[in-house]
C-alpha cells in the first residue's frame, strides 16, 4: 500500500470522525454552537484533502460514475453546510441554531453514501 493511499485513508477517516462528532454533538446539544461549525470545517478540510489525494493516485480529479457523482454532491453539501452554519452563527439566528441539526443529519447521511462506496471500491481493487 502506497504512502499516498495511507494518507488519503487517514484523511477520509478524520473527515468521518470530525463530521460525525460535529453532527451528533450538535444534535445532542439541540443547538448549533461555534465549535460545531469549526468541527464541520475540519471535516470538510479532511474530506477535500483525502479526495484530492485519491484523485492524484487515480491520475484524474473526477470520474463520471456513481462514486464520483455522489462524492461531488457530498463535498458540495459539506461546503454549503459549513458555510450555512457559519452564517447562522454570525447572524446570531437563535431559531436557525435550534433547527440546524435536522439539516446536519441529512448532510451527514448523504456524505456516508460515497464514503461507503469508496470503501467497497477500495476492497474490490
Amino acid at each position: 500500500m502506497s504512502s499516498l493511499l495511507i494518507l488519503a485513508i487517514i484523511c477520509m477517516t478524520f473527515a468521518l470522525a470530525f463530521y460525525t462528532i460535529g453532527v451528533f454533538a450538535e444534535k445532542k446539544k439541540g443547538y448549533l454552537m461555534k465549535w460545531h461549525a469549526i468541527i464541520f470545517w475540519f471535516g470538510f478540510l479532511f474530506d477535500t484533502t483525502g479526495t484530492s489525494i485519491m484523485g492524484k493516485i487515480a491520475g484524474h480529479s473526477f470520474s463520471f460514475n456513481l462514486h464520483g457523482i455522489t462524492g461531488l454532491i457530498a463535498l458540495l453539501l459539506m461546503a454549503f453546510h459549513a458555510i450555512w452554519a457559519t452564517v447562522i452563527l454570525i447572524k446570531k439566528d437563535d431559531h436557525a441554531k435550534k433547527v440546524f441539526h435536522k439539516f446536519s443529519i441529512v448532510v451527514w447521511f448523504l456524505w456516508l453514501i460515497p464514503y461507503i462506496i469508496g470503501i467497497f471500491i477500495g476492497m474490490n481493487g
